[in-house]
C-alpha cells in the first residue's frame, strides 16, 4: 500500500507537471502578431486604417475558421491569432523604439507592418540584429534587398519597379502620345526611387520624350500650390506622381479647380486609395495604378469574390490597395506557420522555422499569385494592373480600360537591381 503523504506528494508532481505541459499548451495555443501601419496623420485615412479594417477582418475569419481552402484551418495552425496594433506616424527613429517594444516586451511572434519607405529601412536591419521574423508588408523602395540580405526579413509585395515599369507598358499599350513629362514625386526614398524608375522606363518605351520639370515637396507637405503653378507653366503631355495618402488627395483637390487634370494626363503610379474617400470628387480620366491588381482591377477568383464581400459587408466599400497588400502579407503569413508547423510536429514556429518556411514560398492571395522570387527569396512578385478613372451608368468614378500584366513582365529578374534591368532594356521579360 502506498503511504498517503507519498501519494499525495506524487499527485502534487503529477499535478505540477500537469500544470507545465497545461503552461506549454496554452502558449501554443495563441500567435501573436505586431501589426504597424498608420492611424494617425496624413497617411492614416486612405491608407493605414483601411489596411488594418482589413486585418481585422480576416483575422477574425481566420479565428473563426471562416475562411476558403487553403486558409479553412482555424487561426494559424489551430492557434488563435491575437494581434498587437501600433501606429506608424512618428518617423523612423520612434519606429525603431516600437519594433523593438513588440519584440521585446510584448513578445509578438511575428511582427507585420510598414508603409513607409523610410521606415522599411530603418526597420529591418533591427529585425536582423534581434533575430525577429518580420513582413514588410507594403513599402516600395527597392532597396530593402537590393542593397542589402537578410535572414529573418521579407516583404511579401513588389517593389516600385513594377509600378513604373508598368505605367510605361501601359501607356504604351493605350497609345497615349508622350512629348514632354514632369514628375511630383515626395523628397524621400519612395518618391525619388518612383521617378528614377519612371523616367528610366520612359527612355526604353517613349525614348524621345523629354523631361519638362521634376518636383519634389517634402512627405506630408500638405500645400502644393508652388508645386501645381509650374507643372501648369511647363505644360507636359503628362504629370507623373506616386504621391500617396493625404498628400495625393491634396494634391487631386487643389489642382481640379486650377485645370490640372485639364491641361496635361496625370498618372498616379499608386493612387487607387484615394478613390473611395474622395468619391465624386476624384477627377475623370486619370491613369492609376494600385501597386499591384487591386480592387476595381483584381482578378475574378473564388478567393476575391469572397475577400471583397468580406471587406464590403463590414464596411460598406471596396477593398483598395491597403487592405489588399495586408491581406496577402496575412494570407502568405498563415500558410507559413502552417508550412513550418507540419515541419515541425505541430509546434508554435520559431523565427528560424518561419524564415525557412517563407523563403521562396508562393501562395494565391486575393489579388492572384505572390511569389517570393526574388531577392534571395524574401521579395514577393506579384501581377500588376493599371486603368482610367471614369464614370459608371450609377455616376460613380471607376476604373475603367484596365490592362494587366504578368509578375516578370514588370519585375526584374532575380538576378537584376531594377533599374539596371530597366536600362538595359528590360531582358528575360515575359509579356505574353
Amino acid at each position: 500500500m502506498f503511504d498517503v503523504r507519498k501519494r499525495s506528494g506524487i499527485a502534487a508532481l503529477l499535478a505540477g507537471a500537469a500544470l507545465a505541459f497545461g503552461g506549454a499548451a496554452q502558449a501554443q495555443e495563441t500567435f501573436k502578431v505586431g501589426i504597424v501601419t498608420f492611424l494617425s496623420g496624413q497617411a492614416a485615412q486612405s491608407f493605414g486604417v483601411p489596411a488594418w479594417d482589413g486585418g481585422k477582418v480576416l483575422i477574425e475569419a481566420f479565428n473563426n475558421g471562416t475562411a476558403p481552402a487553403p486558409y479553412d484551418k482555424k487561426g494559424f495552425g489551430g492557434m488563435e491569432i491575437v494581434p498587437v496594433v501600433i501606429d506608424e506616424a512618428g518617423g523612423a527613429t520612434v519606429q525603431v523604439q516600437e519594433y523593438r517594444n513588440l519584440v521585446q516586451r510584448e513578445n509578438v511572434d511575428v511582427v507585420v507592418g510598414y508603409v513607409s519607405s523610410g521606415d522599411c529601412l530603418a526597420i529591418a536591419p533591427v529585425a536582423e540584429e534581434l533575430k525577429q521574423f518580420t513582413i514588410l508588408y507594403d513599402c516600395g523602395t527597392p532597396r530593402i534587398f537590393e542593397d542589402a540580405s537578410y535572414e529573418y526579413v521579407f516583404r511579401t509585395a513588389a517593389h516600385a519597379t513594377q509600378d513604373n515599369v508598368g505605367l510605361a507598358r501601359y501607356l504604351k499599350a493605350k497609345g497615349v502620345e508622350v512629348n514632354t513629362y514632369a514628375g511630383i514625386n515626395q523628397d524621400y526614398a519612395w518618391g525619388h526611387d518612383s521617378w528614377a524608375d519612371f523616367t528610366a522606363a520612359m527612355k526604353q518605351v517613349y525614348p524621345e520624350a523629354t523631361v519638362a520639370a521634376e518636383l519634389f515637396p517634402a512627405f506630408g507637405a500638405g500645400q502644393y500650390g508652388t508645386e501645381i503653378s509650374a507643372l501648369l507653366q511647363s505644360r507636359p503631355d503628362l504629370i507623373h506622381s506616386s504621391l500617396w495618402g493625404g498628400d495625393n488627395q491634396a494634391l487631386i483637390l487643389q489642382g481640379l479647380p486650377r485645370g490640372l487634370f485639364q491641361r496635361s494626363q496625370v498618372v498616379f503610379s499608386a493612387g487607387d486609395h484615394a478613390m473611395p474617400p474622395l468619391g465624386a470628387n476624384y477627377p475623370e480620366g486619370v491613369i492609376v495604378g494600385a501597386r499591384g491588381a487591386y480592387g476595381y482591377m483584381a482578378p475574378d477568383t473564388e478567393l476575391n469574390r469572397w475577400w471583397t464581400k468580406l471587406y464590403m459587408d463590414a464596411y460598406n466599400v471596396i477593398p483598395v490597395q491597403a487592405p489588399y497588400r495586408m491581406a496577402q502579407a496575412l494570407t502568405g503569413l498563415k500558410l507559413a506557420v502552417e508550412k513550418a508547423m507540419e515541419a515541425n510536429g505541430g509546434k508554435k514556429p520559431t523565427s528560424e522555422e518561419l524564415a525557412a518556411a517563407m523563403k521562396n514560398f508562393s501562395w494565391e492571395s486575393p489579388a492572384g499569385l505572390i511569389e517570393m522570387a526574388n531577392g534571395n527569396g524574401h521579395q514577393a512578385i506579384q501581377p500588376i494592373a493599371f486603368g482610367r478613372s471614369m464614370k459608371n451608368d450609377a455616376g460613380e468614378v471607376v476604373l475603367g480600360d484596365i490592362v494587366r500584366f504578368p509578375a516578370r513582365c514588370v519585375n526584374p529578374p532575380a538576378d537584376m537591381k531594377g533599374i539596371d534591368w530597366i536600362n538595359a532594356g528590360f531582358p528575360g521579360a515575359q509579356c505574353d
